[in-house]
């Protein structure tokens, strides 16, 4: 009895400690946020400060849209640290932001912009994006364009700016308003395997977007049609359905704001015109002129200048996942000027000789960025040469791509012994002065030990899924159990898997899957090993037995697979704790390289790690559907 009353009280101590520990963090997470909300400064125009302006050369100007903002990046989501590295880095370039009425000024009356002139919008009217975005602008002192969709005003959503925050924001002068249209909605649906799916929400479509291709529009785009392509409804009702949501978008804005927003941005981009289809495109034009006075009607480049239509301006979207190199190198091309990239730890940066792209030694990486629709090669500064070498890295540039390591490499890379990931395939490979040889490939789902689903297997659980998705939203109980009667069905059906015949479905890699490797490499004499995330992957023979030098390397991976169309061809590699010994058969390696943190420096990035840990534990992410834009 005694020992259970003793047990009992050291559990009621743990609990009291725990909420003890539980209350001063979120007193602490209280504290920086009310923090964040607090606005002591006021936006500062260009006009008042020492700018270069345009001469006679029209500079034109850059658009920056980013979808939202949260304490950490996760597609599509930008964290609050990369944002301010991007933001940042601009600054640290020159540039200033410019507003709407600049933008106007410039087209409608030739008033010159600054010479390095920034216009930035976020999307989505987040209520984080605000929250996290602020502060960063006063800093800076940058403007932005909030951009919302009205619909999202009545759901009462907190993941959602309503009027009256919108209405706050203008006041800390570091905002103006924009929108995105009235709401987000998607027609003429059909799966990869062209099944019609019709008319899906956001909802809807977040839930089957894993089965989709990009056969499928946006609701202003298009005549809604059926699984034929055929017209379902009239040209009268087209408009009058397209018509409504520009109606109540202006019946809103002027309701809640006082005011329609002049600037718009069509969903979605680069169409040619304003719609897929010549008649609804003209539809949309006349409320376009009507309502606005610009729009962002392109996406993928970020360059504007004199000559464009008002009504035809184009914007870059950064990823979540671009390093700021990757930003500077989008913008570098776009804008034809050249552009200082940031190099990070000048120290570790000392170590290495950029050959081709830009690098950034941040914390215990390496980010190495490409050249568009090219490579980015760095060479270890060292003028001892190697044979044999250990190495170990973890890999995390995205899956589209590839980060390669070369050893045994000499100054024109003629002869080497290269190890590479490569859009999730491992290549062992070597050059003795021909053409480069394969000597090993190996498919890293295979050595994740991930069974390979047949193609009708693939097509059985899209059907499912979307009949999943159909029978939870349904608009009645009766249309509910027509769906989950046709689910059961469908469950029951019988495939053909691989090992039955059945061709086999391979996923195009999309640009923005995350990829992470652990990889070990021992090279000693004719013998090479590659451990992959604790796995044997790879004992090769090698031929190349010559001492060299060493690389690493970068490349774009190609399109890939993407709903949103992205047109980036720059890819960043990035080799996080990478450290390179020598075998000179001394009972231990000499070390060539080492980008960890040690001593004190790694005790307190530790710590910080540790502490976001924390944070991530007890402030969760509001999970975003992704919208397909």
């Amino acid at each position: 009895m005694l020992a259970n009353e003793n047990w009992t009280m050291q559990k009621q101590k743990q609990k009291r400690r725990r909420v003890i520990v539980q209350v001063g963090i979120l007193f602490i997470i209280a504290f920086f946020s009310i923090n964040a909300l607090l606005t002591l400064k006021t936006y500062k125009p260009y006009a008042e400060q020492n700018v270069a302006m345009s001469s006679t050369l029209d500079t034109g100007f850059v658009a920056l849209s980013y979808f939202g903002v949260a304490r950490k990046s996760e597609q599509p989501l930008i964290g609050i640290d990369r944002l301010h590295e991007h933001l940042k880095a601009l600054k640290d370039q020159g540039y200033v932001t410019i507003t709407q009425a600049d933008i106007l000024a410039y087209y409608q009356a030739g008033k010159p912009l600054p010479a390095k002139a920034l216009f930035l919008m976020f999307e989505d009217g987040r209520r984080d994006t605000a929250i996290f975005s602020q502060k960063i602008l006063e800093e800076l002192n940058f403007k932005g364009t909030m951009l919302t969709y009205p619909e999202n005003f009545k759901k009462k959503d907190p993941k959602f700016l309503v009027p009256d925050d919108l209405i706050d924001l203008e006041k800390t002068t570091f905002w103006e308003m924009g929108t995105n249209g009235y709401r987000l909605a998607f027609i003429n649906v059909f799966d990869r395997y062209d099944n019609y799916l019709g008319e899906l929400d956001p909802l809807k479509h977040a839930k089957v977007a894993p089965y989709l291709s990009r056969k499928y529009n946006h609701y202003l785009m298009d005549y809604i049609r059926d699984e034929y392509g055929v017209p379902k409804e009239s040209y009268a009702r087209m408009r009058e359905r397209i018509s409504y949501d520009y109606e109540i978008l202006e019946d809103i804005y002027a309701k809640q704001l006082g005011y329609v927003p002049r600037l718009y941005i069509l969903m979605h981009s680069n169409t040619g015109s304003f719609g897929n289809n010549d008649r609804v495109s003209a539809v949309n034009e006349y409320w376009i002129n009507k309502l606005f006075t610009m729009n962002f009607n392109r996406e993928g480049y970020a360059f504007n200048k004199q000559g464009s239509s008002l009504y035809d301006l184009t914007r870059m979207q950064p990823q979540a996942y671009w390093h700021t190199n990757h930003l500077l190198m989008r913008i570098k091309y776009d804008i034809n000027q050249n552009v200082e990239f940031v190099q990070g730890d000048a120290d570790k940066h000392r170590n290495w000789e950029t050959i081709k792209g830009a690098a950034e030694m941040m914390d215990e990486t390496i980010v190495l960025t490409s050249l568009p629709q090219d490579r980015g090669l760095l060479r270890l500064k060292n003028n001892k040469t190697f044979r044999n070498v250990s190495l170990s890295v973890n890999l995390k540039g995205n899956r589209l791509g590839m980060q390669k390591i070369y050893l045994r490499a000499d100054k024109d890379l003629t002869h080497y012994v290269a190890v590479a990931i490569f859009n999730n395939s491992l290549y062992v490979t070597e050059k003795t002065g021909g053409a480069e040889q394969e000597l090993y490939k190996l498919d890293l789902d295979s050595h994740d030990g991930k069974i390979p689903v047949s193609i009708p297997q693939d097509k059985k659980a899209a059907e499912m899924k979307a009949l999943e998705v159909f029978a939870r939203y349904a608009p009645s109980a009766s249309q509910a159990k027509i769906y989950t009667e046709r689910l059961q069905e469908k469950s029951g059906e019988d495939v053909p898997t691989v090992d039955e015949g059945a061709d086999q479905y391979v996923p195009v890699i999309s640009p923005h899957q995350k990829g992470n490797r652990n990889v070990n490499l021992t090279l000693k004499g004719k013998d090479l090993r590659v451990v992959i995330d604790e796995k044997e992957a790879a004992a090769v023979k090698v031929s190349a037995l010559n001492t060299g030098l060493v690389y690493l390397e970068t490349a774009w991976g190609g399109w890939g697979f993407s709903q949103r169309n992205l047109a980036d061809d720059v890819y960043d590699g990035v080799f996080e704790q990478l450290v390179i010994m020598e075998n000179t058969g001394a009972e231990q390696e000499a070390v060539v390289f080492d980008s960890r943190r040690k001593g004190f420096d790694g005790m307190i990035f530790k710590a910080k790690q540790y502490w976001n840990i924390v944070l991530d534990w007890f402030m969760p992410r509001t999970p975003f559907d992704e919208q397909d834009k």
